[in-house]
């Protein structure tokens, strides 16, 4: 098989030729390996190349027969393990690491059939929502390589938009499947929490904000991969409600006519830019000439407060991450093995009190109350924002400025009792600049909602940005069902890049 046929195929598809004997899972394995020989020099979505092992996994005569068997496959270099293979998590920390086992996922990601042919990059720890750590440099979109293709999930998402697979593991614990979906014309769903396995070593992660699933071209992909995964695994503290039927099923029901709320406003900031505007506008247009009711409404949040309890959160857990990393390394923490900001976020997480990190999910849990109510009361089915504030940055652009570094790294070494007040005003302080790009998805983290990005519009200037669609806990069936009937208006899944 050749490139221009293989990205032609959806992940079902390339599967289906395999069953045929059409295809092998050799060859669909070697188109995977000569496109990240051909492209990724560019691109450097994949930082861990295993050819030799997907090779030999390729030929083996009994391939599991899972629906997507055969087909070539990259998962994220965080949000799982793969037993004897780097785990880095985009950290200097953990070079060198390799993993004792399979994480619960990525053994379903095997059983469903999958050849998992490398690892993508990663920000460091995942911590940010752009692709660019100083381990293995920065990861460009292919769309256009002077920009990001989002994160903490963009080597997958770059990795599919650049043809490499139809689809790719990712995980998103403040928008890191959606970001980068959107920045790269592709379909993110993140699933409610406590949908997805988290085991065997986590019970959840970022108490309970990050879910994880896919990046794909293709809305049944996604579906597909949903039902082959999802549900809770040995010891997990809690699961999602059940569902009434699998998800691909769920692609062929027509959704009723929806009552979809949407709101330009950026939820965690200030501002949202006029393309994203468009973007939404535009897919509101085309929801009501489906038939949807839709119409403008805006949730009712108290934004510093929500800034604060989200980065609280995410600071404690950078410290407890950085302890974990210890603990698999045998090595004490070390300032100069983590990036500034890692290092700065880890600081003032551990001087922050336990009652800080409580009075923040003390707000998150009031926060998705009034959310559902929202959904209640105004009897809203979705609601549906910009992914993102901005089009994808430019590389580079998102990165801490020098002086910034410099002031991170002179107090890196102070005792967090000492500092820590004065990081923690500087965290903060910052609130409205850490999510001035990206303040539309952590909500959801946040509330543990369902939510997707969907490709349905590209910018003068060539670069994708996605439309977010959100439902109550619990139901992806209905954004499946929308997702499949915005596919089926206005198919996206041959609208490569001129990489």
């Amino acid at each position: 098989m050749k490139f221009d046929e293989y990205v032609k195929h959806d992940a079902l598809s390339l599967a289906e030729l395999v069953s045929k004997r059409e295809v092998s899972s050799k060859e669909l394995v070697q188109c995977a390996i000569e496109r990240i020989e051909a492209v990724d020099a560019k691109v450097n979505s994949v930082i861990h190349r295993r050819f030799a092992r997907a090779l030999e996994e390729s030929e083996r005569a009994e391939l599991p027969e899972g629906p997507f068997r055969g087909v070539p496959f990259v998962v994220k270099d965080l949000d799982g393990t793969l037993a004897g293979e780097p785990y880095n998590g985009g950290t200097r920390a953990l070079a060198g690491y390799i993993a004792p086992h399979d994480s619960e996922l990525f053994a379903r990601f095997k059983r469903a059939g999958l050849v998992i042919v490398g690892k993508t990059n990663t920000p460091e720890l995942g911590l940010v929502a752009f692709t660019e750590p100083q381990l293995h440099g920065a990861t460009r979109n292919p769309w256009n390589l002077a920009h990001t293709p989002g994160g903490s999930s963009g080597g997958s998402a770059a990795a599919v938009a650049a043809g490499i697979v139809p689809m790719a593991h990712a995980g998103d614990g403040g928008g890191s499947i959606r970001i980068p979906a959107s920045h790269t014309h592709l379909f993110g769903l993140k699933p409610s929490r406590g949908r997805m396995p988290m085991g065997p070593d986590e019970g959840e992660s970022w108490h309970g904000f990050v879910s994880r699933l896919v990046v794909s071209r293709s809305v049944r992909d996604s579906a597909a991969i949903f039902d082959a995964t999802h549900g809770m695994d040995e010891g997990a503290p809690y699961t999602a409600p059940a569902l009434e039927r699998p998800m691909l099923e769920e692609l062929g029901r027509e959704p009723k006519k929806l009552r979809i709320a949407y709101s330009s406003k950026a939820l965690m900031a200030s501002r949202t830019d006029r393309d994203n505007t468009a973007a939404l506008e535009d897919a509101m247009k085309l929801c009501a000439s489906l038939g949807h009711e839709v119409f403008e409404a805006h949730l009712p949040l108290d934004v510093h407060e929500l800034q604060v309890a989200y980065l609280t959160v995410v600071a404690a857990c950078t410290a407890g991450v950085v302890d974990q990393v210890a603990a698999m390394t045998g090595r004490h923490p070390n300032p100069a093995h983590y990036e500034p900001v890692t290092w700065f976020l880890s600081q003032v997480g551990r001087y922050l009190s336990g009652a800080k990190v409580e009075a923040a999910r003390t707000v998150i849990a009031r926060t998705t109350r009034s959310v559902a109510k929202f959904f209640r009361e105004q009897s809203v089915d979705v609601f549906s924002t910009p992914t993102c504030a901005v089009p994808p940055v430019r590389i580079g652009e998102l990165l801490p400025k020098p002086i910034e570094v410099a002031g991170l790294t002179a107090v890196r070494n102070a005792p967090p009792a000492v500092i820590g007040p004065v990081l923690e005003k500087v965290l903060f302080g910052l609130a409205e600049t850490n999510f001035a790009a990206t303040p539309n998805t952590m909500l959801f983290n946040m509330t543990g909602q369902p939510a997707m990005s969907v490709p349905l519009y590209i910018n003068g200037k060539n670069l994708p940005i996605g439309t977010q669609f959100v439902a109550p806990y619990g139901d992806e069936a209905t954004l499946f069902r929308l997702a499949a009937q915005l596919e089926s208006a206005r198919p996206w899944k041959d609208k490569l890049p001129a990489l």
